[in-house]
């Protein structure tokens, strides 16, 4: 018979140790803060051995603790790989899969049909999210996210490159002050998302009207509602060239004018680090590319 210690225990200490901290590691284990101490103090009681030093606004590892947490930490590690690697053969053909909603919706549902038809095994869970994921303490095996591609502990595969273009509504380009003519961009509405405000002003500089001020603003906490504020007549947006590709087909929106906006970002798909990949996740990681490089060949 093995001789080891409380296994809860074990994974009370190793988060407190992580976190430098009782009630973080409380928190992420889902438990009360005095639960983790209790559990802490029968691993020590277990051991024999001071694993930390309290004092009423801190905990620190004693030099015990953290030689402890080092092969305690390589084991736990050892036991998560061997759970995933068995988890990741039974379920090969479920995957879950966290996506920019912008993107989820203009592109990935209008294309999952396609998917459907050449994979019918597989099934995707999908989760619209704009947050990163932390893939080692999540249930999600992949995502699609939306920036410069410079993430940690992930792997990334590039995706397509981000170019936004104005949109507008038809009506906007009747009427008076249609948006025939660049310069009649004063007499309307500039509609921007909330964390990138200095896109319309990066994109009248390269269009040659940087000083041009606007008849107002429209603020919108994402690219999603930007556009269809824009379909509503609202204002113009600036929305990617691609994404948008329906709606402009369906007359719903127009681009007044064809100067894009490089925005250096892209959508990358992306995963936990040197993670074997399912069949399911191979099969959807193939898709997405070809997919998306056949739609710029279009």
């Amino acid at each position: 018979m093995r001789r080891l210690p409380p296994l809860n225990s074990l994974r009370a200490f190793e988060a407190a140790a992580r976190n430098n901290s009782f009630a973080a590691a409380a928190e992420e284990l889902f438990v009360t803060a005095s639960a983790v101490s209790h559990q802490v103090k029968t691993l020590e009681e277990y051991l024999g051995v001071l694993l930390f030093s309290r004092n009423k606004r801190k905990v620190e590892l004693t030099p015990a603790g953290e030689q402890y947490l080092t092969m305690i930490k390589h084991a736990l590690d050892e036991i998560e790989i061997a759970t995933q690697r068995l988890t990741t053969y039974q379920e090969s053909n479920v995957v879950q899969i966290s996506v920019a909603p912008n993107f989820l919706t203009r592109w990935l549902m209008p294309h999952m049909a396609r998917f459907q038809e050449l994979y019918p095994d597989i099934e995707l869970q999908i989760n619209a999210s704009m947050g990163l994921i932390d893939f080692n303490r999540s249930s999600t095996d992949m995502a699609i996210y939306y920036g410069n591609g410079e993430w940690n502990d992930i792997e990334t595969h590039f995706l397509r490159k981000v170019m936004l273009v104005p949109v507008c509504s038809p009506t906007l380009m009747r009427g008076r002050n249609p948006l025939t003519d660049i310069n009649n961009l004063r007499y309307h509405n500039l509609i921007y998302v909330s964390k990138r405000k200095w896109e319309w002003q990066d994109w009248m500089e390269q269009a040659g009207v940087g000083g041009m001020i606007p008849k107002g603003s429209l603020q919108m906490s994402s690219g999603q509602l930007a556009t269809a504020a824009a379909q509503e007549g609202l204002g113009v947006a600036l929305a990617d060239s691609t994404l948008t590709s329906r709606e402009i087909a369906s007359g719903r929106l127009v681009r007044p004018f064809e100067i894009q906006l490089d925005t250096q970002k892209a959508f990358y798909l992306v995963y936990r680090k040197n993670r074997p990949l399912t069949a399911g996740m191979k099969a959807f990681k193939e898709w997405i590319m070809a997919e998306l490089l056949e739609d710029e060949e279009q």
